[in-house]
């Protein structure tokens, strides 16, 4: 996902989110409807969340340190994960707790009637612009993959956390229309409170699957089988590299990835010609996947036999690390 890209549909919601919150909430003064109050305080918590999200972009592009050698990107992560507990905490548990509220006292609007279905028709409209963008930003990364897909894959937590918080409101503000519009008709005010609980459960629903998502990133993810085997085809199309014994990945940030990898070299070659290999290895990776900006490629001599025994010894030891391996093997190839 190209920052650029990420930045727009952020601050299209900001935008949106602020001006419909305090439509909102005015509605909520002048006629106590607990479905505009949990509407204007989601809508808060979604300007708050795409401040967060400005926020760890902007900290995630610091240079590195000593301390964090390979920087800061996958803070991004962590800003994302925060949006999903304040999505959770803030917008979805608030509504279930007013919905409570009101259900017990099935107050009716009697004043300023036509105000909350005014505002909610405009929130709509204003929503429907904030979401519109952030699908048109989203398919230009998205590719051939369906959205769940692409809220599945995405390496960047920007869009898809804009996504579902824009579709969430969207919903959530169709929720709100039936609930305030049901209790205009029949004067009962459990209508309200029943549209204020669905927007409550809606709002946790999507906090879950956020914090999945996010907590995924942040445990860390390696890159998707299409890239591991761009990855593959780049270090093995050329002369330098036999084969490779093993190799991880590592997303260190949105668009950043780590590959390492142990490969065998040509035995009898001098220090000089593994070396200018690996740089050529080197080069074809990060043609075939430009985000793959950290890479250490380890040479050895591959052995078969080794290379059994060390499956039998992963085998036996159901995938156990075994400590001091020697580096005349590895995992078995590819």
């Amino acid at each position: 996902m190209s920052a650029g890209g990420g930045t727009r549909a952020i601050v299209a919601a900001l935008l949106a989110n602020v001006g419909i919150a305090v439509t909102k909430f005015v509605a909520f003064l002048l006629t106590g409807s607990s479905s505009m109050l949990a509407e204007s305080i989601h809508s808060v918590a979604d300007s708050g969340n795409q401040g967060l999200l400005l926020l760890g972009g902007r900290r995630a592009k610091r240079e590195a340190t000593p301390q964090h050698p390979f920087g800061y990107g996958r803070e991004r992560y962590v800003y994302a994960f925060i949006v999903s507990i304040v999505l959770f905490s803030v917008g979805g548990l608030f509504a279930l707790y007013e919905a409570y509220h009101k259900w017990h006292e099935k107050e009716g609007i009697h004043e300023w009637q036509w105000v909350p279905v005014t505002v909610l028709v405009l929130a709509i409209i204003m929503e429907s612009f904030s979401f519109r963008t952030a699908i048109v930003e989203s398919n230009h990364v998205r590719g051939k993959a369906t959205w769940a897909q692409f809220i599945r894959r995405a390496k960047a937590p920007e869009l898809p956390v804009v996504l579902l918080e824009d579709l969430g409101a969207l919903v959530g503000l169709v929720l709100a229309l039936i609930g305030v519009g049901m209790t205009l008709i029949t004067g009962n005010g459990e209508w309200d409170a029943a549209g204020t609980a669905a927007i409550g459960v809606l709002l946790v629903t999507i906090a879950v699957v956020l914090a999945i998502e996010t907590k995924s990133l942040l445990l860390g993810e390696g890159a998707e089988a299409d890239d591991v085997a761009r990855i593959e085809r780049a270090i093995t199309e050329g002369p330098e590299v036999e084969r490779i014994i093993h190799m991880k990945t590592l997303y260190l940030g949105p668009e950043e990835l780590l590959v390492a990898a142990k490969i065998a070299v040509p035995s009898g070659e001098s220090a000089d010609r593994i070396a200018e290999g690996i740089n050529a290895v080197e080069a074809r990776i990060r043609t075939a996947l430009p985000v793959a900006r950290v890479i250490y490629l380890e040479p050895d001599i591959y052995s078969a036999a080794k290379a059994r025994a060390d499956a039998d010894v992963a085998t036996a030891g159901e995938g156990a690390v075994i400590p001091g391996r020697g580096t005349d093997g590895g995992e078995p190839g590819h």
